[in-house]
């Protein structure tokens, strides 16, 4: 007998879950700091997200795919008042990144280790003040666009989420995909495209620390471009 077919849990907008094994004090925080830190979507949110922080904070920023974490750190050490979602499936990146956060303050700090979007669709209605989606998986191939993260339903999820006046910031080095999601976002009627100045295509955000991706891109020939949106 065929086994029936079951059904994506996720909408797949990222690659591969795991890289190298994890040493033994990545596994030991992924046991002991993960479900201390874990969003748990199985119960509604508060419809005021500061809640979630053990510390006063008068801002809520997600970023979606912070990969080792380096720019999630360096944001949260530079806002002191603000309290940060991390969104990140690879394990190993948020292995580094838990082992990271051990050695600092974690009561600003709920992550999750699955697909975005359920993190996106357990949010209250204009709950965030920022998102950051910086060097996503750029699905380079025609045929697997439909894989990238940028899309309709994708900005209505962050129109939702995103208080009016609130920011969406984009990085990336493939200029397919810097195309793709300057074309999404002016066909969307709730993001206004910031940039006023041909340099600001190039001008990394303040205070921007960059990432370890964003130097191999450099060094491999490739331009970063930085996206400023926001939520009218």
């Amino acid at each position: 007998m065929t086994e029936p077919r079951r059904e994506r849990s996720t909408e797949a907008f990222f690659g591969r879950r795991r890289g190298k094994p994890l040493t033994d004090l990545q596994s030991q925080r992924m046991r002991d700091l993960l479900p201390r830190l874990r969003l748990d979507l199985d119960t509604a949110p508060s419809s005021d997200l500061k809640t979630l922080f053990a510390a006063p904070v008068d801002l809520v920023r997600l970023e979606i795919g912070f990969g080792g974490g380096e720019h999630l750190l360096h944001r949260i050490e530079e806002n002191p008042r603000t309290g940060f979602i991390g969104v990140e499936p690879f394990v190993n990146g948020m292995a580094k990144f838990l082992r990271a956060v051990a050695e600092t303050p974690g009561d600003r700090i709920r992550v999750y280790e699955d697909d975005a979007t359920r993190v996106l669709d357990w949010l209250p209605d204009a709950s965030i003040d920022h998102i950051d989606l910086l060097y996503p998986d750029p699905w380079p191939k025609p045929r697997h666009f439909k894989r990238r993260f940028v899309n309709p339903g994708n900005l209505d999820r962050f129109a939702r989420v995103l208080k009016p006046g609130g920011a969406f910031n984009f990085a990336s080095d493939i200029d397919t995909y810097i195309d793709w999601t300057l074309s999404h976002c002016d066909r969307h009627a709730a993001f206004e495209w910031l940039a006023t100045r041909p340099v600001d295509w190039h001008t990394p955000y303040a205070g921007w620390p960059g990432t370890r991706y964003e130097e191999k891109a450099i060094r491999e020939g490739r331009k970063p471009c930085y996206l400023r949106f926001r939520r009218v």
